[in-house]
């Protein structure tokens, strides 16, 4: 062998193998083409999205709204042929929804006023009316500025915020240069591993950390509380031209204090009115809420849905999405598009009628937005509980966990979530999607949704890469995060994926390949490493 032909069969030798770990990895073509036949031309994905948001949106956990979707869901898993119930867990907390909701600027012009009443606060008990007054609560010093001068006002509670125009564009899709960077791993010294998800940010200022945030906002509670103010009106915490972001106001805890009545304004009326304030020209506005505490049941539930398998019933492949939402809009991409492609996933696969060996189980859950409750509880219930680590018997018997849940964006790809041993499947995986852009697979974790409860316990839960799209520009817990900003094809698309990779999974001759099993987490380990906090608590 010549010098030359050495580095060239080394060179041809290290291309080959992830072609040939790829290769050993059999999918069935027949079978995707038939996923993809069955979820462009007779897709009901729309259908399922118009009844979650349309019909019964918005679905704040353990809400009317909430129930009556989670029964609907059960109804139409019934319709297809597929065992689905209702599970329980607990407990949540109280409920809250809101039926009323009016607001007007009176003097000196007349104005219709744009916003929406925040969660766990009460209602006005009729109308209120007045001359508002600003007490911005940021600090320590302002809650002692504002002390025993609040009582029966109507008090707006958040600085003023300068409206810039807007010079990119309001929804967009990942590049290929994008997705290539993002396929790479991470700088290990970087102390961010992998990219940050859109998060809720607190009224109250800029906090050092979750916890802080999470004391102050409980201070301004209390204080709201003890000062009795007749309405507090915030503005919203982004967004602009008529987009209002804001989620609770109070809290789901019955041993917590209720505030008084809270609303939320779009920027450019909040400000309207501050101005009015400022220049001492008088100005009235007028509120109506009517809002309800829900006090029993405290449980809530998760929907489970089952297709059994054959000859390896006892083995199960989950898929998921949250079903609850926020209440400002009707919670469409943020959650109920996830909820229908996990629908949609399970209805192609029964149509389809193909035997799978494993068990495929679907689950929506609830309390998510809270800090993804359901899905722990579900967890902690059947698997593990991540404090102490000794897991059950039905531990060993999940493949794999995959979940949808970052907006309306077509799936592009896939997060790995540190488990190198599954990139040579999911690669083999994705290849019959890369006309449809789906093409990544990165080592990379993403966070603050439903697959961490699993992987918190050694479970492979995985993440799909999708489009942002508007996610964190006009729709993420915002009024505007409607059925009409769904994107039909998208969703489609990510239902032919979801229904392919659990397909694939159920019949795979061994379960998805596992990380270590992690070390107990105690509570207070996991709040000190930055595990997701309650959007709003």
């Amino acid at each position: 062998m010549s010098a030359k032909s050495v580095p060239l069969a080394v060179v041809m030798a290290a291309i080959a193998i992830p072609v040939f770990l790829i290769a050993e990895e059999h999918v069935d073509l027949s079978i995707v083409h038939q996923i993809r036949t069955e979820a462009f031309e007779n897709s009901k994905v729309m259908d399922h999205m118009f009844y979650l948001t349309d019909v019964y949106g918005p679905r704040l956990t353990n809400s009317p709204g909430f129930r009556q979707a989670a029964d609907w869901v059960v109804k139409r898993m019934h319709e297809y042929g597929i065992d689905a119930r209702l599970e329980k867990w607990g407990p949540f907390g109280r409920g809250w929804t809101y039926s009323h909701f009016e607001a007007e600027m009176i003097e000196p012009q007349y104005s219709p006023l744009i916003g929406f009443p925040l969660a766990w606060t009460p209602g006005t008990n009729g109308v209120v009316s007045g001359e508002p007054m600003i007490a911005v609560l940021r600090t320590d010093a302002d809650l002692e500025k504002f002390k025993g001068k609040l009582k029966g006002k109507i008090v707006m509670t958040s600085a003023p915020r300068q409206l810039e125009p807007s010079t990119t564009p309001a929804a967009r899709r990942f590049t290929d240069a994008e997705l290539s960077q993002e396929a790479m791993a991470p700088d290990p010294a970087s102390a961010l591993f992998g990219r940050p998800i859109p998060r809720s940010v607190s009224p109250y200022g800029p906090p050092t950390n979750p916890q802080e945030m999470r004391r102050f906002r409980a201070k301004v509670t209390q204080f709201l509380h003890d000062e009795q103010p007749a309405l507090v009106i915030q503005e919203g915490y982004a967004g602009d031209g008529g987009t209002v972001f804001a989620s609770a106001g109070g809290s789901r805890e019955k041993k917590d204090p209720i505030p008084p009545p809270m609303v939320v304004l779009t920027p450019e009326h909040y400000n309207r009115i501050c101005r009015l304030i400022e220049h001492k020209i008088p100005v009235k506005v007028q509120l109506n809420i009517q809002a309800q505490f829900i006090d029993s049941p405290e449980d809530s539930v998760n929907v489970i849905a089952e297709i059994p398998g054959a000859a390896k019933k006892d083995e199960v492949v989950m898929l998921g999405a949250h079903l609850d939402s926020w209440h400002g809009g009707t919670g469409a991409t943020d959650n109920a598009a996830g909820s229908a492609v996990a629908i949609e996933a399970m209805r192609i696969l029964k149509a389809l009628n193909k035997p799978m060996d494993r068990t495929v189980r679907m689950a929506l859950w609830s309390g998510e937005e809270q800090g993804l409750l359901g899905s722990k509880a579900y967890v902690k219930e059947h698997f593990a509980d991540p404090e102490v680590m000794k897991p059950t018997a039905e531990h060993a018997k999940i493949s794999g966990y995959f979940n949808y849940d970052n907006g309306t964006g077509k799936i592009r790809g896939i997060y790995l979530q540190g488990n190198d041993m599954a990139r040579p499947i999911f690669q083999a995986w994705l290849e019959p999607f890369r006309d449809l852009g789906a093409t990544t697979v990165t080592i990379r974790n993403t966070g603050g949704t439903d697959h961490q409860s699993f992987d918190a316990v050694g479970i492979p839960g995985f993440q799909f890469i999708q489009d942002p799209v508007e996610y964190s520009t006009r729709t993420h817990h915002s009024n505007m995060d409607v059925y009409d900003r769904i994107q039909r094809g998208d969703l489609m698309q990510a239902s032919a994926i979801m229904a392919s990779f659990v397909y694939n999974a159920a019949t795979r001759p061994e379960m998805l390949p596992r990380k270590p099993l992690p070390k107990p987490q105690p509570r207070r380990d996991r709040d000190r490493e930055g595990a997701r906090p309650p959007a709003t608590e």
